[in-house]
Formats: structure tokens, C-alpha cells, sequence
């Protein structure tokens, strides 16, 4: 890789690995192969931060060409309730955190039935509801994916430690101040007013 094709990490490499963004699973699917780094001793997958950072960046690029009411956030994961809550009232997106009622995109009787353009997955096999009824209504799929996930039918994959708290604090960050950033409201140095801290949910 050629320096120009480096490029720059939204945050230092030393933020990404103490929150443990690197950090995979000791499976590894075929879809995932290019964005594992290598396998440590213990037999876990690493994961590129690199790539986890140019992803945020698409996704946040992706998502400028919709409007906040059209985007939904899901997270099934305990550890993504807090994050994905603080990132879709940071940006203005829905979120179903916790349980994904069935029916909830493809039936329209439903009480809370909602109609999103495009759909933000923490994890798409903790989130299989979801992400069913958005490939059934052929929605554009965002997804944080782990080196075990499979991923026929995400559309746009953000690879990184899906399942613990920091990561997922981090990664939900990233991603609001980039969108915010992109946008306008913030400053192209400028941070966001809460923390990775504040994203960071309690320990269960």
C-alpha cells in the first residue's frame, strides 16, 4: 500500500484498540476474510481499524443523501442500546433498541408500523428480525459486522467488534460526529459535545 492510499484514521490507531475495536471473534466467515488482519496466538481474529475508519467515513456519506426521518437504527445487543440511542437522537434517526417487534417495517397495521429508506444494523445476526424485514421492503442495509458475521444482503458493512461496550460506543461516536461534520454542524476539527463516555453503556 502506497502512502497516498493511506488514509487518515478518524481517531488515533491507540483509541480504536484500547476500545477494542480490533478485536474479533475465533470465527471467522469467508464474507469477513478481507477484513481481518490477522489471527493472534489465542486463535481471535483482528480486525483492521483502517478500514473500520474509511467505512464510517462511506457511511456517513451514504447516509448525508437521506433525510434524518427516513434513517432507523436498531440494536437488539444490550451493549448497543445506550450508543445507538445517543447516535439517533444526535443525528435525528429513529431507533428500536431492545426488542424488534415483528411486523414493525412490512406490516402496516401494526401500531408503531414504521416505513425507514435505509436501516443501520448493530449486529445483523443479533438484529435477523430486522434485517429480514428490511431486505424484504429493499432497503439499503448498513451493518457492524464482526469477523463471524455473515453478510449477504448488507449493502454497506462497517467491520468491528460488535458486541462489546466500548466498541460500540466508539464506532456509534465516530459515526455522529463524522455525519454532523459532513452536515455542516460541525466544525471539520470539531468534536461532539458528549463523550465516548456518555455513548458507553453500563455494564450489564
Amino acid at each position: 500500500m502506497t502512502e497516498t492510499e493511506i488514509k487518515e484514521l478518524l481517531i488515533d490507531e491507540d483509541t480504536f484498540l484500547t476500545c477494542g475495536v480490533h478485536i474479533g471473534t475465533k470465527q471467522k466467515s469467508k464474507d469477513m476474510e478481507p477484513y481481518v488482519h490477522k489471527v493472534r496466538e489465542d486463535g481471535l481474529r483482528i480486525l483492521n481499524v483502517n478500514l473500520t475508519s474509511e467505512k464510517i467515513v462511506e457511511a456517513a456519506n451514504f447516509l448525508k443523501e437521506h433525510e434524518p426521518k427516513d434513517v432507523l437504527v436498531v440494536s437488539a445487543r444490550q451493549y448497543g442500546w445506550k450508543p445507538a440511542k445517543k447516535f439517533a437522537n444526535t443525528c435525528g434517526f429513529h431507533c428500536i433498541a431492545g426488542r424488534f417487534t415483528p411486523g414493525r417495517l412490512t406490516n402496516p397495521e401494526m401500531r408503531h408500523f414504521i416505513e425507514p429508506k435505509i436501516i443501520i444494523l448493530t449486529d445483523p445476526a443479533a438484529d435477523a428480525q430486522a434485517f429480514r424485514e428490511a431486505i424484504n421492503i429493499k432497503i439499503p442495509v448498513i451493518a457492524m459486522c464482526d469477523s463471524n458475521n455473515l453478510t449477504n444482503n448488507v449493502d454497506l458493512i462497517i467491520p468491528g467488534n460488535n458486541k462489546g461496550r466500548r466498541s460500540l460506543a466508539l464506532i456509534y461516536w465516530l459515526l455522529s460526529r463524522e455525519i454532523l461534520r459532513i452536515r455542516g454542524e460541525l466544525g471539520t476539527d470539531e468534536d461532539l459535545e458528549e463523550t465516548i463516555d456518555d455513548f458507553e453503556a453500563p455494564l450489564i
